[in-house]
């Protein structure tokens, strides 16, 4: 008999086994129990003194109890329907360009489905990335095709490796799964805060790009996509080193931050839109006082707080929490010289000392746009610019809560420590941000701290600026998630149909099946 129990709460402190505890809760002998799978696991911590685990779980028995049936939180599980793979029946190969989450799981569901995909990332694969990287944040010497925005893996493959989405989509699961089968550890899949880590992240990308080539398909590494020609249903793919590709069917997986092809694709006449994007700081607290704020007394017991959250203001604008990094550290994130972009990085273990999070003002078209959709990128520019002028290095922009509140600036740190790289500059963020922006946060910082006694720790630190949380355009596509110039599939973040590593993946991935003519049932 196969059963799901949709709520089954431990308190955190409990050391009991779980299968001891079911068999004990619904009176089951422990030799009847035959497979427990966790399909969710959650923490509750709305109640301070008694902090508790949630649990969704599949319980298979070896002999039928249909009374476990009455009981309202037991129902008969039902598996998420298979994946399939129809065989590739077109005369081309298909082309995808970027190999970030988008990327990799369209080329990982294509090359299933016996297509042979070819892919063009303009950025390095991951081992010699990782360098280009280290070299940036050890050297200030900056790869413009390939560090932490650029090469395989996307930008993701230098972020927190946050899985957590606001989407909810069974293939979701499918997704999660694939991470734990490519080298994540198994939590991914239950877990209500998913998170891979930049480390194990690297595992996984290299072994979805193996599986890619035993199937045939095709990588082009430091190889940048320049242009296109279209002869009847063939697209002709112009790329560095002299490269041309054909096909009928090229995905555009480019990430937000390919602003050169964006503004090719504009004026070679594709459809686009301005969207609504963030920009904001990246603000660092102790994380030992995360823990503290978020599970009290029970913080010895637990892993590193997360938190999340939005505040709406008197003026309707909002000013949220994004990519919140327990244990991590503030990552220079810069593709282009002589601009400063932050993220949030961590390691599976989340191990540093303090954590971070994007804290971020929503902007709309009418804060920007003048008369191109491609308004929004110069918006981006121009505050990433203003930031590398504070110091005239890669030093970040950087104030203390306790001052910023006051509208002054520090002049030295205290208890927390700034983890960007390249080090701080203390300024007022006025010079690097929208005033209306700076306004913001600093009505929003006493509002999250209603919610989370201590967040406006006046020694907290907030380095600008993150410009980089979204695309501010949208390619627009039909019902058959083409352009406006048929065979052109825009797709993730880069397209304005994403925001994360996971919902990034999930637009790859329905792309890819809706193209190869596979329809996953929706219930």
């Amino acid at each position: 008999m196969e059963i799901k129990i949709k709520n089954f709460k431990i308190s955190v402190s409990c050391k009991t086994n779980l299968k001891s505890l079911i068999s004990n809760k619904y009176n089951i002998p422990l030799s009847e129990i035959e497979q427990i799978k966790i399909l969710r696991q959650s923490i509750d911590a709305r109640q301070k003194n008694n902090i508790v685990y949630n649990y969704q779980f599949y319980l298979c028995l070896k002999t039928e109890k249909t009374e476990l049936l009455k009981d309202e939180n037991i129902e008969i599980y039902h598996p998420n329907p298979p994946v399939k793979y129809p065989k590739w029946t077109f005369a081309f190969r298909p082309i995808i360009v970027g190999f970030g989450p988008a990327g990799m799981f369209a080329a990982l569901y294509l090359a299933r489905c016996q297509a042979k995909p070819i892919i063009i990332e303009r950025g390095s694969v991951i081992d010699n990335r990782k360098k280009e990287v280290e070299k940036f944040l050890s050297q200030k010497q900056l790869n413009p095709n390939s560090n932490v925005q650029f090469g395989e893996g996307g930008a993701g493959a230098f972020s927190d490796g946050k899985l957590t989405t606001n989407l909810s989509d069974k293939l979701i699961d499918f997704i999660l799964f694939e991470f734990f089968q490519h080298g994540a550890t198994e939590d991914i899949t239950y877990s209500s805060t998913p998170h891979i880590g930049t480390d194990y992240l690297e595992k996984v990308v290299k072994n979805i790009r193996e599986e890619i080539i035993a199937l045939g398909g095709e990588f082009h590494f430091n190889t940048t996509f320049i242009a296109f020609d279209k002869n009847d249903n063939k697209i002709n793919i112009h790329c560095s080193n002299n490269q041309i590709f054909t096909t009928e069917h090229l995905l555009l997986c480019i990430g937000h931050s390919a602003r050169d092809t964006i503004t090719y694709l504009f004026k070679k006449g594709l459809a686009m839109e301005p969207k609504s994007f963030s920009i904001g700081v990246r603000i660092e607290h102790l994380q030992s006082k995360i823990n503290r704020i978020q599970y009290g007394r029970f913080a010895p017991f637990l892993p590193p707080a997360s938190y999340k959250g939005a505040v709406h203001l008197k003026n309707k604008r909002s000013v949220y929490v994004f990519c919140m990094c327990p244990g991590g550290i503030v990552m220079a994130s810069t593709d282009t010289l002589e601009k400063i972009v932050t993220n949030g990085m961590s390691k599976k273990n989340r191990a540093e000392k303090n954590a971070n999070s994007a804290l971020l003002v929503g902007i709309t078209p009418e804060d920007y746009y003048n008369n191109s959709p491609l308004d929004g990128l110069f918006f981006q520019e121009k505050y990433e610019k203003l930031a590398f002028e504070v110091a005239k290095d890669y030093k970040a922009p950087c104030n203390l809560v306790g001052e910023f509140l006051q509208n002054k600036v520090a002049t030295q740190i205290r208890s927390v420590k700034p983890s960007y790289p390249h080090g701080i500059h203390f300024c007022n963020l006025n010079r690097c941000l929208p005033d209306f922006v700076v306004q913001a946060l600093r009505e929003a910082i006493p509002l999250f701290d209603n919610k989370m006694k201590g967040f406006n720790d006046p020694d907290a630190v907030l380095t600008g600026v993150e410009t980089r949380s979204s695309s501010p355009i949208r390619i627009l596509r039909n019902e058959t998630l083409q352009t406006n110039i048929s065979g052109i599939y825009p797709i993730g973040e880069g397209a304005g149909y994403a925001g994360g590593i996971v919902s990034a993946a999930l637009d790859g991935l329905k792309t890819a099946m809706k193209i190869a003519g596979f329809d996953y049932p929706k219930n």
